[in-house]
């Protein structure tokens, strides 16, 4: 990846086929983590007990740009994890509903080493009474980490559900100096 785009926050593109084309997987202080990209950027990143089989016999693996990016998420995530990274740069093309992906593009407002609830993130989405279908959206982030909903916890401070386990939540919001 070019320079440029590694000094950008990590934003969610709209990718013509969603489809993964190439994987990799990453050990982290979390476990191996499973990555998947597309030629427009990053599709998923969840644990490696939580694979899914989305990369078909016959693709070509060594695509260039996804290759690239599963790079470029290797060395940022190795760089977060050694806690010199705050911010992800790698392109994002997360598959979702317009809603979710409304609110994964709130996640990634959530800065290193601070936290939000859902009702906040519903707040700024002007949608006050919508704190259930953020949840529900939170939920179905495939790309861990890198949209952080990690971040997100109930309103009364507490640790609300992570779809990885409430181990990893707890252990990446203490890399991140953001104990809930």
């Amino acid at each position: 990846m070019s320079e440029s785009i590694a000094n950008t926050p990590a934003t969610l593109l709209v990718s013509a086929s969603p489809a993964p084309i190439a994987e990799a997987i990453v050990d982290t202080p979390c476990g191996a983590l499973w990555l998947a990209a597309n030629a427009d950027g990053l599709c998923y990143l969840r644990p490696l007990s939580r694979r899914l089989a989305l990369v078909g016999e016959g693709v070509n693996l060594r695509h260039g740009s996804a290759q690239r990016c599963l790079q470029q998420a290797t060395w940022q995530l190795q760089a977060y994890f050694a806690g010199e990274l705050h911010e992800f740069s790698v392109p994002l093309a997360p598959a979702g509903t317009p809603f979710q992906r409304q609110v994964w593009q709130q996640l990634l407002q959530i800065p290193y080493g601070r936290h939000s609830s859902y009702g906040e993130l519903a707040a700024r989405l002007q949608k006050p009474g919508a704190a259930r279908a953020v949840g529900n959206a939170n939920g179905a982030n495939p790309i861990a980490i890198m949209i952080p909903c990690h971040r997100v916890i109930g309103k009364n401070g507490t640790l609300r559900g992570y779809a990885w386990g409430e181990a990893m939540k707890r252990q990446l919001l203490a890399l991140e100096g953001a104990d809930a």
